[in-house]
């Protein structure tokens, strides 16, 4: 297998939030783009991360005692400043798909925001880009009569 690069592979047209945004908005807007995290930008650069998580534990329980009302009007008010990941783990869009895997693996994060060495975001790669990576690997080599790796004896 070739050394496949990030920007390669992670998405390009990303949507963002401010952190002045609304929390409703911004659930609002991962919901309508079938995403499950919004960098948090200002003056192009990254400076937080909300993910749909986030956004979920946000919203009052249920068994709260605030009427439907109060929950309703407090949530409103919340912004994505209040609840965002600050100065979230980013990559080069220079590393390489090991490097961006390693880091998630690690740190237990499903996407990175990408960005250049000005800190601006340029994309970002999320676990479902390594996986659609990988798919492709694999259907380039079903040809290849390359016995497969066992990281196992047995």
């Amino acid at each position: 297998m070739r050394l496949e690069m990030v920007k390669d592979w992670m998405t390009r047209e990303v949507i963002s939030a401010s952190p002045e945004m609304g929390v409703l908005e911004a659930g609002n807007l991962m919901r309508e783009n079938g995403i499950r995290r919004l960098p948090v930008v200002v003056d192009g650069r990254v400076v937080g991360l909300i993910t749909h998580g986030d956004v979920r534990e946000a919203k009052p329980s249920t068994s709260s005692s605030l009427s439907a009302w109060e929950m309703n009007y407090l949530l409103a008010r919340l912004t994505v400043a209040e609840i965002m990941t600050e100065d979230p783990i980013t990559i080069s869009a220079e590393a390489t798909i090991g490097e961006a895997a390693f880091i998630m693996y690690k740190r237990k994060v499903s996407g990175l925001p990408v960005v250049n060495a000005d800190q601006a975001l340029v994309g970002v790669i999320t676990e479902s880009d390594i996986f659609r990576m990988v798919v492709h690997e694999w259907q380039n080599s079903q040809d290849d009569p390359t016995p497969p790796y066992a990281h196992y004896d047995g």
